[in-house]
């Protein structure tokens, strides 16, 4: 793919020399040029885009990519290699084209890439790889305009100053690991930040604060399995708090967002655990957050929206001793509908089981599908996670419920972790929404949340054959950290089981068939899970953009110190990211792409 981009190097400004530093530079707003724009009978002020007299000429492109080293882009997408042409040019490439449909499922690859997003609703699909050549222009679609693969923290301040000083929507982009489109815009500016690398572990933390335990820095760039897997190599070996995917990019919006993973039950949030922050702010400043400096932004960093207050350079986390970790996988066979939602009650009605044990569970739930692999038991062997899990599987019998099972004991966790779960694929589209459960909702309205279930898993409903199910999670961060100091939602202390749902429908699809898509993933999915859970709450980093009073169900209680803290670090909203502190004000609007503030 790199010999595909060199082929289209000219697209590239000329770069020209640039004298002063991003660091001395002044910044200087740009707002006050804001087209005015009317939509739908109001009127906006919107951000600046390429058939705005406001955009930046050539020239300042140019300097930027000075700036920056050289590592400014116009972006291409991948698939442009499979088509006639992209702006003009002829891009088809029969190699790249072949290596781009080979990526394109893999997250992995697609992390690599500059801007593309590993489930693609949200770029409208406009040129997605394909396997025959296509002989018509391959468009942006919602993609960026351009992209700064970020090396080092002045690149990105100068990305910062040039996006407010030309008043351009900012993305940040680190992994593409992003079920909401929040680093996807269309016309924007896009800094990338997966280079970002650096890791360094501590054994006794001399920070800020009352902690002096272990710990481990990482730069925005590290991801899950990256991380997991160096922390098995320290001496002696340690556990971090991160995602269940392997790909998730941990310092960016995972944390930011809260963070639950397969050690949240028994360790507390990943949010819980950060111990200092290094950002670059909305006017393009180096920041430092943690305990002394800057406390208002460390409390909302640690759980309050992903790309809303800053640029995440690096985190510092608390380590955790390695500990010996059992898991059982559990597949539900039984072609009978009524035993198989037998079934599906018998293992989620005792959610509050596994998490009062400090377990965690992920589990797939499709119609007439139920697959869990793992239970997960830290801190366990195999004969005690068989015990816990005796009442699960005597109902099961009970019931006449047919499953397949088998139980294993590892010496770590990461042992555990790369046995047992699995690797996730890339290029879905679809929309995603979600429902965080609480202890008492488990316990007082299990069967209704089951029946729920039904709702959720009942296939594609219409939708031209989309995919319909949840993405399950059994974890309860109060076992292992009852209080917190974050702004993570306080219903997260009472969580006994968090699902992700999702219905598939193409980001090319006609505007009344997304339409119906949202319509019913918010009014009939999602509203079949918050009806059987009036304790409960959703999750700002796996959720529905169209949730009902987001701000209450993301963040409850901590709400309006986030919109205070929001409005003192980042009052121009240089920081979007839809359904996030502060963000009530402004809309995409014109079919979801033009950035533009209410007037």
């Amino acid at each position: 793919m790199e010999s595909f981009r060199s082929l289209f190097s000219s697209l590239l400004i000329a770069s020209t020399v640039l004298s002063s530093a991003a660091d001395s530079s002044a910044i200087h707003p740009r707002q006050d040029n804001a087209p005015l724009v009317t939509w739908n009978g109001k009127q906006y002020r919107c951000k600046c885009y390429s058939t705005d007299s406001c955009w930046p000429a050539a020239t300042a492109w140019s300097t930027l990519n000075t700036t920056v080293g050289g590592n400014l882009f116009q972006v291409i997408p991948p698939g442009a290699a499979c088509y006639t042409s992209f702006k003009g040019m002829n891009t088809y490439n029969q190699q790249a084209c072949s290596a781009a449909n080979t990526g394109w499922t893999k997250e992995d690859w697609q992390a690599d890439q500059q801007v593309t997003n590993m489930w693609t609703f949200w770029t409208n699909n406009t040129c997605n790889p394909s396997a025959q050549r296509q002989n018509r222009e391959c468009t942006l679609g919602n993609l960026p305009e351009y992209a700064i693969m970020a090396k080092t923290k002045e690149h990105i301040q100068a990305g910062v100053k040039f996006a407010v000083e030309n008043n351009l929507r900012l993305l940040i982009r680190n992994t593409g690991h992003d079920f909401m489109g929040r680093s996807t815009g269309y016309g924007s500016l896009a800094i990338n930040t997966h280079s970002f690398k650096s890791v360094t572990f501590v054994k006794n933390y001399t920070g800020p604060g009352n902690y002096k335990g272990s710990a481990v820095t990482v730069g925005a760039g590290i991801q899950v399995r990256e991380l997991y897997r160096q922390a098995a190599q320290q001496n002696p070996k340690v556990v971090v708090v991160g995602g269940e995917c392997p790909t998730v990019g941990l310092a960016g919006g995972y944390i930011q967002g809260g963070g639950h993973g397969p050690m949240a039950s028994y360790y507390g949030m990943a949010a819980d655990h950060a111990l200092s922050f290094d950002i670059v702010s909305a006017t393009g400043e180096f920041v430092t957050a943690n305990a002394e400096s800057n406390p208002d932004l460390f409390w909302a960093l640690k759980g309050g929206g992903p790309s809303t207050f800053g640029v995440i350079l690096s985190v510092t986390l608390k380590t955790f001793p390695e500990v010996p970790t059992a898991a059982v996988s559990l597949d539900i066979t039984t072609t009978d509908q009524t035993k198989f939602w037998k079934g599906v009650a018998a293992f989620h009605n005792r959610a509050n089981l596994y998490v009062e044990n400090g377990m965690f569970v992920y589990y797939e739930l499709f119609s007439g599908r139920l697959h869990i692999q793992p239970f997960v038991g830290p801190n366990m062997n195999k004969a005690k996670i068989e015990s816990v899990l005796k009442p699960v599987f005597d109902q099961l019998k009970a019931d006449g419920v047919s499953y397949t099972s088998s139980a294993r004991e590892f010496s770590t966790f990461f042992d555990m972790y790369t046995a047992m779960f699995e690797d996730e694929s890339a290029g879905f589209s679809g929309l995603v929404g979600g429902r965080l459960f609480t202890k008492k909702d488990i316990a007082e309205n299990g069967d209704k949340i089951v029946n729920a279930y039904k709702t959720a898993a009942g296939g594609s409903g219409g939708l031209g054959g989309g995919m319909q199910g949840i993405i399950g999670h059994i974890v309860g961060p109060g076992y292992g950290m009852p209080t917190a100091d974050n702004a993570v939602h306080p219903a997260w202390r009472n969580a006994s089981s968090f699902s992700i749902t999702m219905t598939g429908v193409e980001g090319n699809a006609p505007l009344s068939q997304k339409a119906t898509a949202q319509d019913r993933l918010t009014n009939m999915i999602d509203k079949a899970l918050r009806d059987a859970s009036p304790n409960g709450a959703a999750y700002v980093n796996e959720g529905n953009l169209e949730e009902p009073n987001w701000q209450q169900a993301f963040w409850g209680s901590n709400y309006p110190r986030l919109l205070e803290i929001k409005k003192k670090w980042d009052p121009n909203g240089v920081f979007y990211a839809r359904t996030t502190p502060g963000t009530e004000d402004w809309e995409s609007i014109q079919y979801n792409t033009k950035l533009c503030k209410k007037v």
